[in-house]
């Protein structure tokens, strides 16, 4: 007799074909879960948005201040590259200045401390005192870190510039309060404590002035309002202030006009800043340093045609262009010696 096939009851193709459909569940979950921990793994930790709000640099020496709100998104963009130092600066009839910096670079922490109140009160003496005088300075550990710093700002500095203000874009007459200055790492090996302390008084007065300047205003003014509060009652020659500027001088190569914006980048930058110090210094020496800030207020708001800056220098002067090169170019010839 044939022995009838056999067949597989209903209950034993249930979980036969069950056990399938578990295996591919299991298989398509764990496929799912090694993609997702990859993915966690290769997502930098400095994401911007999508990090966690603990995702931040770790603090040493103190725990005073760090809960600031100033501080966190600093120490979310330093998180990358290490623990960090944290100084606070009283300012008096404000908050707290903050200072940051990696290990390796407390000399320079050290001296921005001892400077930072000065350099505050000699902005003020020539600004006025209705600016953020607590900004956060940072110094970089290393030239990436600037860079990548500087780029986050959307302010991208080259590695050989020393400092960079940090500012953002406001409104005309809007008061910032989140602005933020970086120090390239190298900076005070280059330029000593005085430069640096020099350099930051430069910087604040970007800062004081934020609010009253707009984008395209002209360089000349900018950074030689900066640059003339920044060395004003320091005691440096002229030379040493301008060294560049006094060799032309010196082989009877005088300026022609205020300084184009583009002369302030390439090759011939730093006689570029020299010489728009120079105009704010004759300025300021003539017509004092309240003009001079008037001045400034006047022009820094924007983009300003040559017609403009005219208008401008008669107004608040009484002079025009030709009496104001004039003048300039022989307060030059007097120092030139």
């Amino acid at each position: 007799m044939t022995e009838p096939s056999r067949r597989p009851s209903g209950l034993r193709s249930w979980f036969s074909a069950n056990g399938r459909l578990e295996f591919c569940l299991t298989l398509a979950s764990i496929t799912l879960l090694t993609g997702a921990c990859v993915a966690l793994v290769l997502v930098p930790r400095n994401a911007g948005p999508l990090q966690l709000a603990t995702d931040e640099a770790e603090v040493l020496d103190t725990t005073e201040g760090i809960d600031d709100p100033r501080l966190t998104p600093v120490r979310r963009d330093l998180q990358p590259f290490g623990p960090i130092l944290v100084r606070r600066v009283a300012v008096e009839g404000s908050p707290d200045a903050l200072l940051v910096a990696h290990d390796g670079h407390r000399a320079d922490l050290a001296t921005l401390e001892q400077d930072l109140a000065p350099a505050i009160d000699a902005v003020s003496s020539v600004w006025g005192t209705d600016w953020n005088r607590a900004p956060v300075i940072v110094v970089a550990g290393t030239p990436a870190e600037f860079t990548a710093l500087t780029r986050s700002a959307g302010t991208p500095a080259a590695a050989d510039v020393a400092a960079v203000s940090l500012t953002g874009s406001y409104p005309p007459g809007t008061r910032p309060t989140d602005q933020r200055i970086v120090f390239n790492p190298d900076a005070r090996r280059r330029v000593g404590d005085e430069g640096l302390a020099t350099l930051l008084r430069h910087e604040l007065t970007h800062v004081a002035t934020r609010a009253a300047t707009g984008d395209g205003a002209p360089q000349w003014l900018l950074e030689g309002y900066a640059e003339f509060v920044a060395q004003r009652d320091r005691g440096a020659t002229f030379s040493q202030i301008a060294p560049t500027l006094t060799t032309r001088l010196r082989a009877n190569t005088l300026p022609t006009d205020l300084l184009a914006d583009a002369a302030f980048t390439g090759t011939d930058a730093a006689y570029a800043y020299e010489a728009a110090w120079s105009t704010c210094a004759f300025l300021a020496d003539r017509f004092g340093a309240d003009r001079l800030t008037t001045l400034y207020q006047r022009l820094a708001g924007g983009p300003q045609s040559a017609a403009a800056q005219d208008a401008a220098f008669t107004a608040v002067l009484g002079i025009s262009r030709a009496e104001l090169l004039d003048g300039w170019r022989a307060w030059l010839r007097a120092r030139a010696v």
